[in-house]
């Protein structure tokens, strides 16, 4: 809705845009100013041009001025003037004046002034809106994950395919190998391993058997389940994921607008300024009336620089399409703009620091009878028949696995098989103890202390040598943390694994601090944790889980290969997966922010000069600025600013 409501707007100033700068054309060639300023004189004044001229304008000020009146009466109820207010105060100034003209007032008239300043601040606004993307579908996303249908069993046996929503407490569905669970409940029968790193950020399939919870949303392996429903609707863990997201987008603050602080100023210097020059003019120079508001109007227009219009659209425009050309998808302007003050980035585990796949990390031999390459040909040749995670990490690391035979499962325990005549077996440490083949060391207890999945190879009996693995860690990720480190920034890992897993990978990579074992519903109070020490804080993800935490951040950064829940409540989208990235987003935030300071400086700056002389302060020099040099003044800082803001550098 938000987005189609986005979508409308930039269409609406799309037409407005185009129908000003239709008319606009011969508002300039029948303004007086304009014919004399390219040399024309009188030669193509007719009678009635003046009126002509007043009702062409009066089109573009009603039609296309429309947007900035009412967001004049907007700022003005909020008590917050901004742009919208210094240009609806200009625009309306330049009719009311221009128009008094026409009927009657000595003076010059605004006309041409009113018409290119309007088409200029739509043409700003129009890329302000096309800049930012449309608004998040994070809960529509979430609801997504949930399966359509559940396979549910009838008290007589038999199954049938019903609705999801359909489920009540105590149902029992099916879950087949592949699909999706539907519902939070318990196993009561059945053996498996299921994913769930998408829902709790634990990077390993956990193992689930009878009397094991299950969460809706997780994706079910090898193994069918049997699932006893125990939550449904808005009392299933993703749900409250749902309410969660939904409670921090609604409670986020968008930093205000750098350019509304600025027109905000402008404002009251244009109200203040024309208000003493006509004070001055008709009180202390004892003037005429006409002059003196000629006057006044003339530092009133003056005072709201084209220029202001497009100095920060057009930065944001450029730092956008550059962003986006480097794979950083800017969706909140308001929140990459913060992005400079970032002095913490707290770092989802899996699938961010880390691949969120398995991979062989360590092969220790404990036989002087076998390599390396032999005990990974033996282990991926029986792995090979096994659809698990684990298995199929051992199988992409050996080099030639071999034809298995007499393939078997051992449930929870591994897998056996008979390879070029020798009985091969992987199996758990917990199959060794029971089996009394236990086998102790140092190496291998530090492994274990790492957190690392450690499986043993058996020949023909005997203990061969063990191959541990873990989540792959990204090769950027170690890079990424020195740079973040030395640009001032503090570096923290949120994980859902446990604590060897998460100081492994912490101290593998360098982070300044680690958080292990947080649950779902507790990472965005971890992130408020952070923010509450002061410091502008980034979170970084790509789970379901992360999806509150994404959102209640300071700076909310989603790696694009994750799920489209993460991706759609970010602000910035890395597409690459890059932890890199991170580091590209604060140089390129700190960049824009000051091009638009040197584009606020241009665009307002030679207000200190024009101003002055628009009201008159050195006519006794015989100095007094005309509305035309004004307009040249304009017109110059209008054309650097559009220039500065090409030469942006990430």
């Amino acid at each position: 809705m938000h987005t189609d409501h986005h979508a409308r707007m930039v269409a609406d100033f799309k037409r407005r845009l185009l129908l000003s700068l239709i008319i606009t054309v011969p508002i300039l060639i029948l303004s007086p100013m304009i014919q004399h300023f390219i040399g024309l004189g009188d030669s193509i004044r007719f009678a009635g041009d003046a009126y002509l001229l007043f009702g062409l304008s009066s089109i573009v000020f009603f039609y296309g001025g429309s947007p900035f009146l009412k967001g004049l009466i907007g700022e003005l109820k909020n008590r917050q003037p901004g742009m919208m207010t210094l240009i609806a105060t200009a625009i309306t100034t330049a009719y009311v004046y221009s128009s008094a003209v026409v009927f009657g007032l000595e003076g010059m008239s605004f006309f041409w002034e009113l018409a290119t300043l309007i088409d200029i601040m739509l043409l700003g606004h129009l890329i302000e809106m096309k800049s930012v993307m449309g608004a998040s579908n994070a809960l529509e996303e979430l609801g997504r994950l949930m399966p359509s249908d559940a396979h549910k069993v009838s008290p007589d046996g038999s199954v049938a395919d019903v609705p999801v929503s359909s489920l009540s407490v105590g149902d029992r569905v099916i879950v087949k190998p592949g699909e999706k669970i539907p519902s939070d409940g318990e196993v009561v029968e059945g053996e498996s391993s299921v994913n769930e790193s998408m829902l709790t950020g634990e990077s390993k399939p956990v193992a689930k058997g009878k009397g094991s919870r299950v969460i809706g949303g997780a994706i079910n392996a090898e193994g069918s389940l049997t699932v006893q429903v125990d939550k449904t609707g808005e009392d299933s863990f993703l749900s409250q994921l749902i309410t969660l997201v939904r409670d921090a987008q609604q409670s986020k603050s968008h930093t205000q607008d750098l350019a509304n602080r600025v027109a905000t100023w402008l404002t009251l210097i244009a109200l203040s300024g024309g208000a003493l020059t006509l004070f001055a003019w008709l009180a202390l120079m004892q003037r005429d009336l006409s002059f003196g508001i000629e006057r006044a109007v003339t530092v009133m227009v003056i005072s709201c620089p084209h220029a202001l219009g497009l100095a920060v659209p057009l930065v944001v425009a450029v730092s956008t399409a550059l962003a986006a050309g480097s794979g950083l998808l800017i969706r909140n302007r308001a929140a990459f703009e913060k992005a400079r003050n970032i002095r913490a980035v707290i770092f989802d585990k899996t699938g961010t620091l880390t691949e969120g796949r398995f991979g062989v990390t360590d092969v220790i031999l404990l036989s002087d009878d076998i390599d390396r390459e032999e005990l990974l040909n033996y282990a991926a040749s029986v792995e090979s028949r096994s659809e698990h995670p684990i298995a199929q990490a051992i199988v992409s690391s050996a080099a030639k696995p071999a034809p298995v035979e007499s393939f078997r499962a051992i449930p929870g325990k591994g897998a056996e098989g008979v390879v070029g005549k020798k009985d091969v077996k992987v199996v758990s440490p917990g199959y060794l103890r029971a089996s009394g083949l236990s086998q102790d060391g140092r190496e291998l207890d530090e492994l274990s202390s790492q957190g690392k999945t450690v499986v043993f190879v058996i020949l023909d009996g005997s203990v061969k040598g063990a191959i541990a693995l873990a989540d792959i860690i990204r090769p950027e990720s170690k890079e990424a943390v020195s740079r973040l480190k030395s640009m001032g920034v503090r570096c923290i890992m949120l994980t859902g694994d446990n604590s060897p897993v998460a100081k492994w990978v912490s101290d593998e990579i360098g982070m300044d601090e680690y958080f292990a074992e947080v649950l779902p519903q507790d990472k965005a109070k971890k992130v408020k944790e952070v923010m509450a020490r002061g410091l502008v804080t980034a979170m970084t993800g790509d789970g379901v889980n992360d999806a509150p935490a994404l959102a209640s951040a300071d700076v909310g950064i989603a790696i694009g290969a994750g799920t489209d829940v993460a991706v759609e409540t970010a602000d910035i989208i890395l597409v690459r997966s890059n932890p890199l990235d991170v580091v590209s987003i604060i140089g390129l935030a700190r960049a824009t922010y000051r091009k638009m300071i040197q584009n606020l400086a241009w665009a307002t700056g030679y207000n200190v000069i024009a101003i002055p002389l628009a009201a008159g302060v050195l006519y006794k020099a015989g100095i007094l600025l005309s509305p035309a040099m004004g307009a040249v003044l304009m017109s110059l800082s209008t054309v650097i600013v559009a220039v500065n803001a090409r030469f942006i550098k990430m």
